[in-house]
């Protein structure tokens, strides 16, 4: 098994399976097609997507292509740990926009985006910084979708990388064009129900061809101490740590999240986001287990390539039906999350920087849909030649990690305190950016008062999540109760070890540094801010009124097939 190669299929092969997968998303989209289609349908669905197609929307969207390779990776770096640690907190990203969720909702039941909320609580400059990040967020998952199709074409045909990337590209970008975000999450459904189907399938059949249980338990002896200890110090400061530090970044910043959040019927946003949170932890842990079957029976990744494990092992165990199948998971997975990075670009341009800043309130809906449609093209295009590129992007990854760490406080803050000023948020994301930047680039040696300076602030970010976390569920008591023991365990077991684990110390001081300064400078304002204000600015556009006029219900729903009744 170490020294055998993928199984290629031939290039009429692989192009009748990505012909078939698209053409099929394709048609399925043109019975949601409008002959005039309206901007709220186009964003959000006009705000009524029911509770099966949003919890399968979310879930689709949020298994995306690095969540197979990177799955398989942990447990294969990790042990037996290592696939709760990459399925279980990637699935409390989900489940944590769902308490602030409710009061998003409840502020601006109209909205498309977040951005637009804080636009009306604040101003443009606490928006653009929100969009920023989202645009630089989505921007980068399209490039890792299309590369992630590059390189399984690659491997498994005698087409070229790059011709990989183009086929991607376009097959999303066709069937997402028309009706955007009704595209998406209508073909999301679908995607979900043949990717679990796939998944059940193919998962026990790598399982089981590799020995099954019996195998598992031999191969236990080959793990080290760390990779076979469930509670692994390492597996937890290295992954676990980290990707819980990510939860409520994730879960605020990314607009393809929020895009659900506000297009769910607002009476189905806490089983939607249940469901969508169990679904998408089962189906990742399960192939994470993959990579532990791989790890037990000491497989070496071909090429020393981690990407090329699960390929590896479906290609080395099963037979070329099962490797079709998993073709179509993979190229499933990664269409869901691109149709809902290009529906959430367009979004964002089309609410936040044509509604909001060029029009300032009178935005003309047609011309909404001109935006959002470009935005769409101008994105596949940048995203299809960065990834023909195969450029490292683990940068700027890093630098839309830390952006949406930095807000995240500021941006809760604002939808339930009063006294948070635009000031106090814009200048508190740009001090937490440059401390960030200091302590995971060590621009400082993280030494003596320096390093102490920084695990402090550290453990004011641990705080700071416990605590919020705690507050989303429980109340504020709870959350400052909980937030304040979490500070004070940090403060006792972090000082003097958490500087050299640097990526966990710079996202939790980019956690810190922000709630600091917010807090300081909001109790040293005056200013008091009236919550009801934001509904009456906030509103749709295709009933035409702007959006500072009272909001008037739709008048043109989205298809019965996406919706409930309300």
């Amino acid at each position: 098994m170490n020294n055998a190669s993928l199984h290629q299929f031939s290039t009429l092969t692989v192009i009748l399976l990505m012909l078939a997968f698209y053409g099929g998303t394709y048609l399925m989209t043109l019975g949601i097609r409008k002959k005039e289609e309206d901007a709220d349908a186009f964003m959000v669905s006009n705000h009524r997507v029911g509770f099966g197609i949003g919890a399968a929307s979310m879930t689709a969207t949020w298994i995306w292509a690095a969540s197979f390779y990177a799955a398989a990776t942990s447990g294969y770096t990790y042990g037996v740990s290592g696939p709760i640690h990459y399925g279980l907190w990637g699935a409390l990203m989900i489940l944590f926009i769902y308490p602030f969720g409710r009061r998003f909702r409840k502020l601006a039941p109209n909205a498309h985006t977040l951005g637009e909320l804080i636009h009306a609580r604040h101003g443009a400059s606490s928006q653009l910084i929100l969009a920023l990040s989202n645009l630089l967020g989505s921007i980068i998952s399209l490039m890792v979708n299309f590369t992630a199709s590059g390189a399984l074409v690659s491997v498994l045909s005698p087409l070229s990388f790059q011709a990989g990337v183009i086929i991607a590209g376009v097959g999303v970008l066709l069937y997402t064009l028309w009706s955007g975000f009704r595209a998406s999450v209508l073909t999301d459904f679908a995607q979900l129900v043949a990717m679990m189907a796939i998944a059940v399938v193919i998962i026990p059949a790598v399982f089981f061809a590799m020995g099954g249980p019996s195998e598992l338990v031999a191969g236990l002896g080959n793990l080290t101490p760390e990779q076979a200890d469930f509670f692994s110090v390492d597996a937890i400061l290295n992954q676990g740590a980290p990707f819980f530090v990510a939860v409520l970044a994730y879960a605020i910043g990314n607009q393809t999240i929020s895009q659900r959040l506000f297009a769910v019927n607002e009476d189905h946003i806490k089983p939607t986001f249940l469901t969508a949170t169990v679904g998408y932890g089962a189906i990742v842990i399960g192939l994470g287990m993959i990579g532990l079957m791989a790890l037990t029976l000491g497989v070496e990744p071909l090429n020393g390539d981690m990407n090329n494990l699960i390929p590896q092992m479906v290609s080395g165990y099963l037979p070329p039906l099962f490797i079709a199948l998993f073709f179509i998971l993979v190229i499933g997975s990664l269409s869901s999350t691109a149709d809902s990075d290009l529906s959430a670009l367009s979004a964002i341009m089309m609410a936040d920087v044509y509604g909001k800043n060029i029009a300032r309130g009178k935005a003309d809906p047609r011309r909404m849909l001109l935006v959002g449609r470009l935005t769409m093209i101008v994105a596949t295009v940048i995203g299809i030649v960065f990834a023909s590129f195969s450029l490292d992007i683990l940068v700027m990854l890093v630098f839309v990690g830390a952006l949406w760490g930095a807000i995240v406080f500021p941006v809760i803050a604002s939808c339930f305190w009063s006294r948070v000023t635009n000031a106090a948020f814009t200048t508190s994301v740009i001090v937490a950016m440059l401390l960030f930047c200091v302590a995971r680039f060590e621009w400082l040696p993280l030494t003596g008062l320096v390093g102490l300076g920084f695990e402090v602030l550290a453990s004011i970010g641990g705080g700071v999540i416990i605590g919020l976390m705690a507050f989303g569920f429980l109340g504020r008591v709870a959350g400052f109760l909980a937030g304040a023991l979490a500070l004070v365990a940090m403060l006792v077991f972090a000082t003097g070890f958490l500087r050299d684990y640097t990526v966990l110390l710079a996202s939790l001081t980019a956690y810190g540094t922000s709630t600091l300064v917010c807090v300081v400078m909001s109790l040293a304002s005056r200013e008091r801010f009236d919550f009801d204000s934001i509904r009456e600015r906030v509103g749709d556009y295709s009933d035409h009124h702007p959006a500072a006029e009272p909001v008037e219900p739709a008048r043109d729903p989205a298809p019965a097939s996406l919706v409930t009744p309300r």
